[in-house]
C-alpha cells in the first residue's frame, strides 16, 4: 500500500477531559485531512517540549530512548502508524541498523515522540485516513486561534468534546513574569504548565 505522509498540527489540552489530549496529524499533500488521536498527559508533554525546543533538566524517556539508539548506531528511518481498530491507532518503528531493516511495534504517542525526536517522517494508509481522517473548511488557515477551532471541531466530530483556552491568569502577566515562570516551570519538571505558558508567549508575540 501506497504510504501518506503526515505531519504534526498541533497539540490541545481539554479543561473538561483530565489528563487528555488531541494530537492533530494533517495530511501533508492531497486533500489536506486532519487525523485526530486522543493521547495522555505524558506522551503529549514529551511531544510537546520537543516542538517547543525545550530542554528538561533531566532526559526524559523518550530522550533516553534516542541517546540508546545513538550510542548503538540505530537509525530511525520513519514512523508508520499502520492499522486502526476499534478506535485505537497501531504504530511503529522503521529502524535500521547496519543495513538491516527491523520493524518495532509501539503505541501511537510514543511513535510521534521518538519521531519528532529524530526528525523522522510519519506515514499512514489511505484506509486510516478514510475511515478517521476529517476534512475541514479549505479556507481555514493554521494560525493558533484557528487552530483551537479545529480542533474543537475534530474532538466534536469524536464525541470528545473540549474546551480549548489558555489558562486564566497567564494573560494578566508581563512578558518578562511569564518568561520567569516558564524556567520555572521547566526547572521543576512541570512540563504541562511550560507548555501553556509558551503557547501564552508565542501568541503575543504573533500579535
Amino acid at each position: 500500500m501506497e504510504k501518506i505522509a503526515l505531519e504534526i498540527i498541533g497539540l490541545s489540552y481539554s479543561q473538561t477531559q483530565t489528563g487528555a489530549y488531541a494530537l492533530v496529524l494533517g495530511e501533508t499533500l492531497g486533500e489536506k485531512r486532519r487525523l485526530p488521536i486522543i493521547i495522555g498527559g505524558f506522551e503529549a508533554q514529551a511531544i510537546a517540549i520537543e516542538l517547543e525546543s525545550m530542554t528538561p533538566t533531566r532526559p526524559l524517556t523518550h530522550d533516553l530512548f534516542k541517546s540508546f539508539s545513538e550510542a548503538f548506531d540505530i537509525e530511525i528511518k520513519e514512523v508508520v502508524i499502520y492499522d486502526l481498530r476499534e478506535g485505537i491507532f497501531f504504530a511503529k518503528l522503521i529502524s535500521e541498523k547496519d543495513g538491516k531493516t527491523i520493524e518495532i511495534e509501539t503505541r501511537t504517542s510514543d511513535a510521534i515522540a521518538i519521531a519528532v525526536r529524530f526528525k523522522c517522517p510519519i506515514y499512514t494508509y489511505e484506509f486510516i485516513l478514510s475511515s478517521a481522517g476529517i476534512i475541514l473548511d479549505e479556507t481555514t488557515k493554521d494560525s493558533t486561534e484557528e487552530l483551537e477551532q479545529q480542533i474543537e471541531e475534530i474532538e466534536e466530530e469524536l464525541n470528545k468534546p473540549a474546551k480549548v483556552s489558555k489558562p486564566k491568569g497567564y494573560d494578566e502577566l508581563s512578558m518578562d513574569e511569564l518568561n520567569k515562570k516558564l524556567q520555572k516551570a521547566i526547572e521543576n519538571e512541570n512540563y504541562e504548565e511550560a507548555s501553556k505558558i509558551k503557547q501564552e508567549i508565542d501568541n503575543r508575540k504573533s500579535n
